[in-house]
């Protein structure tokens, strides 16, 4: 299985909406807009803490602030999936 990038959508702590992209962990970017294309939502604003979260962790969030339209739930998480990484104990 390929390297993919998991979005979620999260209110009230439940996932409202979810998909699973394929892309690499260099550049997440093109699989968060294909994302937001499905979910009908603009792309969010890719700011420094996401960048170090990314880095650092594989995840970041972002809250609705980081989006210029309106949107209905209370973050947007995305994570990066590798099948083939080694389990973590």
């Amino acid at each position: 299985m390929a390297t993919a990038l998991w979005v979620r959508a999260i209110r009230h702590q439940r996932i409202v909406q979810q998909t699973v992209i394929p892309c690499t962990r260099i550049d997440p970017t093109d699989a968060l807009e294909k994302a937001c294309h499905e979910f009908d939502i603009s792309v969010p604003l890719w700011l420094e803490k996401n960048s170090f979260d990314w880095d650092e962790f594989g995840q970041t969030r972002f809250l609705p602030d980081a989006f210029m339209d309106e949107v209905h739930f209370d973050r947007l998480e995305i994570e990066f999936i590798d099948p083939d990484a080694p389990k973590k104990r």
